[in-house]
């Protein structure tokens, strides 16, 4: 087992190169990695107990794949696996292709990390592949937004560094264990990078421009997988540290409500994801214990509807409702909607009451009204005119039905949710938001400020977040 995972972190960066050597098969090659990782993750399902590897002491890697890992490396093979398909009949180019499966390993590599140079490592790869993707097409929109994310993330991970530093020197190692012995200073500052690369709270405000500006495929491997590793170590912390634990809960539901409340008042179809995006990254955090299923379910539904907003008439709102789009695509749309608004029959249901049920109980009036805004902003996709609009190419089927099944299929992960009282209460909880989106917010024109969503804005908060995460950490 030891050396297949070994292997199996090797295998993207090693085929990711080689596509360029066998260019006239680099769908196929990029295809056959992602499907391996899928493999890899669903045997973690049924591994007895976790793998943990270290290598070449503490000054080396360490590993863990677990139960945990399985959730979040399955949303990744899923994602990709979906976006390579999209992209199938396209023209995109081998270095497309090498760019997103070198992404997709490192993305694997931040799941499995227990160390923190290693994760660094990840996350700094991680970084320059997605940079490239949001830049392929080499328009000066591009290039500044795939330049932006980059110089946002180089600060993050400046401030990560600095965190890791001080951990190695109150322990003499680099494993997340050290931070339970770690000044408070270090883990603030580890926080803090991690809180910028997920797209947390208001360090987290890069990510509408970003994901909304990437090509289509490019802003469903973001949104579905790519933040997603700065939220895993999150997680993993909270789980390993007692005291790291209520910090990491209070960000969620922090980002549960800022995000939120972006999306509601949103007209643009990409950026009201993308905001939604922040709101659901929220929801991982607020309770750790069960954030690898959050984390699927919104991988699988958010990824949908990036591919489908992609493919809709327009981005605006109200064009959309004077512009019916295809019947196909817009139960598509639904379907995918319903889900990240937890409705039964889909795994998001199941990941909403999981969720809701390992909140603390002064989290659980907070997370109730996020949901009910969830479901707000997902009225306004469910309730968009269709009939006999621009049919959409075939090839557009197959990833979008591979994640719908997906969708479907992974809501047999906890059955024990299927009860009375669950069903009613979600159904009641979407039956609150489309009430009021109907009558309260699909009249309400309210155009929020991008001020907080500058560079320069970015760069200062993360300054007096350091400071305030210090505070809160002395206060615990």
């Amino acid at each position: 087992m030891s050396t297949l995972t070994i292997a199996w972190i090797a295998l993207p960066l090693f085929v990711g190169f080689s596509i360029y050597l066998f260019p006239k098969v680099d769908r196929y090659l990029a295809l056959g990695v992602a499907l391996v990782s899928a493999g890899y993750a669903l045997q973690l399902f049924v591994a007895k107990s976790p793998l943990t590897l270290q290598l070449l002491d503490s000054f080396g890697v360490t590993l863990i794949a677990d139960k945990l890992s399985g959730y979040f490396i399955l949303t990744n093979a899923l994602v990709t696996t979906a976006v390579i398909l999209y992209c199938w009949h396209t023209n995109k180019t081998a270095f497309f292709f090498t760019q997103t499966i070198i992404l997709h390993g490192s993305v694997n590599a931040t799941f499995v990390c227990a160390d923190l140079i290693s994760l660094y490592v990840s996350l700094e790869v991680i970084s320059i592949a997605a940079f490239l993707l949001i830049a392929y097409s080499r328009t000066n929109r591009s290039i500044w937004v795939a330049l932006r994310y980059m110089f946002v993330g180089n600060v993050a991970m400046l401030f990560y560094l600095v965190g890791a530093v001080l951990v190695y020197q109150a322990n003499y190692s680099f494993a997340y264990e050290g931070l339970s012995n770690a000044p408070i200073e270090a883990i603030a500052l580890i926080v803090l990078g991690l809180l910028g690369k997920g797209g947390i709270f208001v360090s987290g405000l890069w990510l509408p421009l970003t994901h909304s500006e990437s090509e289509t495929p490019v802003s469903a491997l973001l949104s579905g997988v790519v933040v997603k590793t700065g939220v895993f170590p999150l997680v993993r912390f909270a789980l390993m540290v007692e005291e790291i634990d209520p910090i990491v809960r209070l960000f969620g539901l922090g980002t549960a409500l800022l995000g939120v409340g972006y999306a509601v008042f949103e007209k643009d179809t990409k950026r009201t994801l993308a905001c939604s995006t922040i709101s659901q990254v929220g929801w991982i955090l607020a309770a750790p214990e069960v954030g690898g299923f959050y984390a699927l379910a919104h991988g699988l539904a958010k990824s949908t509807l990036f591919l489908i907003a992609g493919n809709l008439p327009s981005r605006n709102f109200k064009e959309l409702k004077e512009q019916p789009m295809n019947t196909g695509l817009w139960i598509a749309l639904v379907m995918a909607s319903l889900s990240i608004s937890g409705f039964p029959l889909f795994v998001g249901f199941g990941a909403k009451v999981l969720t809701l049920k390992n909140v603390l109980p002064s989290q659980w009036i907070i997370m109730n009204l996020g949901a009910v805004g969830t479901a707000i902003v997902y009225a306004k996709f469910i309730l968009l005119p269709h009939g006999k609009g621009k049919p959409v190419r075939a090839s557009f089927w197959i990833p979008v039905l591979l994640l719908l099944g997906a969708l479907i299929g992974t809501s047999g992960m906890y059955l024990e949710g299927y009860t009375l009282i669950n069903i009613t209460k979600n159904l009641a909880i979407i039956a609150v938001g489309w009430l009021a989106y109907f009558l309260i917010f699909q009249r309400v024109v309210l155009k929020l400020p991008r001020v907080l969503e500058q560079l320069e804005h970015l760069i200062g908060f993360m300054g007096v977040m350091s400071l305030a995460l210090i505070l809160l950490f002395k206060m615990i």
